[in-house]
């Protein structure tokens, strides 16, 4: 399975496509003509990428984005398609968007690769190093990446660099094989005011090659003294994380806990129900499973006051068990 549609939400506004909006109004800023009726500079996530056939450039679409609407003002921006052909090409778009982040001094939410498998494979969505990003923006509130494919070119791929970063209160990385140097150096950010940090951990087969150890960190309680909801999700090791979740420190302090998207079975339901209580929580995701229904039963008898999401089920007896993303 793959990422199949747009989000129509980010950092609490509704999603506003830039390009979709000028190219059918039929008027391009750069020939001097400006489409009506855009929305308030801080009221929507604007989106910016590139339709297929665009002769234009990302660099091309950013700065005709920042020249049309009130830049300052703007809180939230979506990064969609950065180019057609060429998947690898982030660094390109990376760059315009470091050259400008001086005009963007209100901005607090930032998702980066807002791509469907029509537009491009999750797999072959080739990141960079993101560290100049966060340093860039020590105002950002609220990142979320999608991709991380290793760079077949010989470059680096997704790499982060830890730092420290006082304003950043949810991250997540989508991906279908999210490599365990990223998630390595996560653990090793100072994130104070971090409250909301998920991971789509992935398949090998695409790069996904975080272990338990590399999850330790997050488990034990030492890192982000602010954390609330933590999601390790999307991962072959399901059954194993959760009952590494099951005897984890940090969930004591969690509201919300996401083990969603994987292959979780009743032995991780298990593991589940035999760790510490988890009556406290608010919400349990555990979406996209591979759990029988006796066993789901015994759980929504152990946790009545927990909200707990089983839908999207597989077949327990399926021998070929898969995440909900991979390619």
């Amino acid at each position: 399975m793959t990422v199949n549609h747009h989000i129509e939400q980010f950092h609490g506004l509704p999603v506003f496509d830039f390009v979709r909006a000028v190219d059918e109004a039929g008027q391009k800023v750069a020939a001097g003509g400006v489409p009506d009726r855009l929305p308030e500079a801080g009221s929507v996530a604007w989106k910016i990428g590139l339709e297929y056939g665009s002769e234009e450039t990302f660099a091309e679409r950013w700065e005709e984005f920042l020249d049309t609407v009130d830049a300052d003002r703007v809180t939230a921006v979506v990064i969609g398609l950065w180019s057609e052909d060429d998947p690898g090409d982030f660094p390109q778009a990376l760059a315009a968007i470091l050259g400008s982040a001086s005009r963007l001094p209100a901005l607090r939410g930032l998702f980066v690769g807002d791509i469907t498998y029509e537009e491009c494979e999750i797999s072959w969505l080739q990141l960079s190093d993101l560290t100049p990003l966060l340093t860039a923006f020590p105002e950002l509130t609220e990142l979320v990446v999608r991709g991380g494919a290793e760079d077949w070119d010989g470059g680096t791929g997704l790499t982060l660099t830890p730092l420290r970063h006082d304003r950043l209160t949810a991250l997540r990385f989508e991906s279908g094989g999210l490599p365990g140097h990223v998630v390595r150096a996560v653990a090793g950010c100072d994130l104070p005011a971090l409250e909301r940090l998920e991971f789509w951990l992935g398949v090998a087969n695409y790069g996904g090659d975080a272990t338990i150890d590399d999850l330790a960190p997050f488990l034990d309680g030492s890192r982000f003294p602010a954390l609330r909801h933590l999601g390790l999700q999307n991962s072959e090791l399901q059954d194993e994380i959760a009952a590494a979740v099951a005897h984890a420190p940090v969930v004591a302090r969690l509201e919300s806990l996401n083990l969603s998207m994987g292959v979780l079975s009743d032995q991780g339901v298990t593991a589940l129900l035999e760790g510490q209580p988890l009556t406290h929580l608010r919400s349990l995701d555990l979406r996209h499973h591979f759990v029988t229904e006796e066993m789901q039963e015994r759980l929504r008898e152990a946790l009545p006051g927990v909200s707990i999401d089983l839908s999207d089920p597989r077949r327990p007896d399926d021998q070929r068990r898969y995440t909900a993303v991979a390619e």
